[in-house]
């Protein structure tokens, strides 16, 4: 059994925190993106590993808040559930494969194997960052919006 004040501290500011570590990672992957559509490769490589911590250090979170405290239920009306659970599954089921899809197109790049980067990072970085942002609207929606 977990000490109180660690259950305490997975309910009451966890959610919060991982909500700011996927706007984060968010914010680094389009800063990223950017840097390397101006060709500035070194800048693009520190925003994308600091994207990539952001996203570890959330999971990390994310698996301690739900060992403490568990899932959590929409108490929203039955259309914004339908909205949340939509959200959800996409976010779950693309949030699956992105873990390999990055460290994949991470690899690629310091092995400098660019002809190889390239095309799946184009598919990877929609995709991270649609993860990213759903993470913070799905805490917007169970913490602020339901019930």
């Amino acid at each position: 059994m977990a000490p109180a004040f660690l259950v305490e501290f997975a309910e009451a500011k966890l959610p919060a925190i991982n909500a700011a570590l996927n706007g984060l990672a968010a914010t680094f992957i389009v800063l990223g993106w950017r840097a390397q559509r101006r060709g500035l490769v070194e800048r693009h490589s520190r925003l994308m590993m600091a994207a990539m911590s952001c996203s570890a250090l959330f999971l990390a979170c994310y698996v301690l808040r739900m060992c403490l405290t568990g899932t959590h239920r929409f108490e929203g009306t039955s259309l914004l559930r339908g909205v949340y659970l939509t959200i959800l599954f996409s976010h779950m089921t693309l949030a699956i494969a992105t873990v390999p899809l990055v460290l994949r197109v991470a690899w690629l790049a310091k092995n400098g194997r660019i002809a190889n980067h390239r095309p799946l990072a184009r598919w990877t970085m929609p995709i991270w960052l649609y993860v990213s942002v759903t993470g913070v609207v799905i805490y917007f929606m169970l913490y602020h919006v339901s019930g």
